[in-house]
């Protein structure tokens, strides 16, 4: 069975330190993905592209800065991908999700957990189910290097990178919503 990411229910988040003080906010408007679930219930696969062009911090010149070179790349990078090789069930809902990460043309291992929503069935006949993800990792990991050494000590945005995915997937590839 095929679960699809519903864009329009879903939500890509991430925060990053800045100047060691206040936690930055952002998100990545356009991604799609899917899940493949066997008939035994375990999940064979999952994937899921994000277009990096489309990341949102709410302030427009940081977002520049973000898709240029000194960050993302955009131009030459305008994809981030991800592709699972391991789901351990933790609980009924709970879940641990290893995989490879690919950003900015590099690929590493990444991990993080997973809580899932019951199954239910919306108004108009389609399958659904809610899952949450979260997790960190090391911006540096994949080439995001550039900084600014601060006066006081420290740098302006730390390497630590949380992120939280809260999504809505839905059974088929034609959705009603």
């Amino acid at each position: 069975m095929r679960w699809i990411i519903e864009g329009t229910h879903s939500n890509l988040e991430f925060r990053v330190r800045h100047l060691g003080i206040s936690t930055v906010r952002g998100k990545f408007k356009v991604f799609d993905g899917n899940v493949e679930v066997g008939e035994d219930g375990r999940v064979e696969s999952i994937e899921a592209t994000v277009d990096v062009a489309s990341i949102d911090t709410g302030v427009d010149q940081r977002d520049a800065h973000l898709r240029s070179a000194d960050f993302f790349d955009v131009e030459s990078h305008p994809t981030m991908f991800f592709k699972a090789s391991d789901v351990e069930t933790v609980s009924e809902h709970e879940y641990r999700v290893k995989g490879e990460l690919s950003l900015r043309g590099v690929t590493k291992p990444v991990s993080f957990t997973v809580e899932t929503t019951p199954v239910v069935k919306d108004p108009w006949g389609n399958d659904r189910t809610g899952v949450t993800a979260s997790g960190k990792l090391d911006r540096k990991e994949w080439g995001l290097t550039w900084n600014q050494a601060l006066e006081a000590g420290g740098v302006l945005v730390s390497d630590e990178v949380r992120f939280t995915l809260d999504l809505s997937l839905v059974v088929g590839a034609e959705v009603s919503v």
